[in-house]
């Protein structure tokens, strides 16, 4: 069977269909989790992180003491988070609040110490108008002396150029979180160069253990990506001073691929 799933929510990718493949085969940047639960941990309560998803960084965010509340576009994402949620203890589950929503205009009666924005979520605003919109927004959500860390990535320079455009390729493999099938994954990634668009396409076929197929689905994701320097300047222009722009993970400095910013109000 073939399908395209159902239609996802207008604006937003992360349907059913993708959703129920986010968790094995989405599995975030080395050294991530550790990063983000440090930063919410130095500051403190409370934190918002956007594009919270199915929790993979909410959920060990509280578990090490820090409330935290966490923002989706994507209901099927929301009620994953909110499914893991519910097997904590009482205790863990008290730090914990979820809201739909969207990171451009959103509207929390409360100011918080630290935003996030992990796994390049940032990206998929695919306007300078819509970066800049959810820049002020999250501003007006910090206290004054809170923090913005995000982080971003920079394409190769043969996808900046739009040179890059391939045929399916074949990609890492994972089991199927409700059947136990193999799902075997394909991906081709399409730039847009003047708009400093990337499409993802793929393409998911579960398999049977004699390695029939089951099921295709196809998604796509469409993501913008922003240069180090403009980067920069959106956040000074959204009235933000810069603290720091590391390179990875570890503190390591920028070299051109991996962005992670750490931005206060000015």
């Amino acid at each position: 069977m073939d399908s395209n799933a159902d239609s996802p929510e207008e604006g937003n990718e992360y349907d059913a269909a993708l959703s129920a493949f986010y968790e094995p085969y989405f599995t975030g940047v080395e050294g991530d989790v550790a990063f983000y639960v440090a930063q919410a941990q130095a500051a403190g309560s409370p934190v918002l992180e956007l594009g919270c998803g199915s929790g993979r960084i909410l959920i060990p965010t509280a578990q090490a003491g820090v409330s935290i509340t966490g923002l989706d576009r994507s209901a099927p994402m929301l009620a994953q988070a909110r499914q893991r949620v519910a097997a904590l203890s009482p205790e863990t589950r008290r730090r914990i609040r979820l809201i739909q929503g969207d990171m451009r205009d959103f509207a929390i009666r409360r100011r918080f110490k630290l935003v996030t924005i992990p796994y390049r979520a940032f990206q998929h605003l695919l306007t300078p108008a819509d970066q800049a919109q959810a820049l002020l927004c999250i501003r007006d959500h910090l206290t004054k002396r809170g923090r913005l860390v995000f982080n971003l990535y920079d394409p190769s320079r043969e996808f900046a150029l739009g040179r890059a455009t391939r045929a399916m390729q074949r990609d890492d493999d994972f089991i199927h979180p409700a059947t136990g099938n193999r799902v075997v994954t394909w991906y081709r990634r399409q730039h847009e160069p003047v708009e400093q668009i990337m499409v993802q396409e793929f393409l998911f076929e579960e398999v049977d253990a004699g390695g029939s197929v089951l099921n295709r689905v196809y998604k796509t994701l469409t993501l913008r990506y922003t240069f180090r320097c403009e980067m920069q300047y959106l956040l000074e222009l959204c009235g933000y001073t810069i603290e720091a722009l590391h390179g990875d993970f570890h503190g390591g400095p920028y070299r051109g691929a991996e962005q992670v910013w750490v931005a206060q109000p000015a």
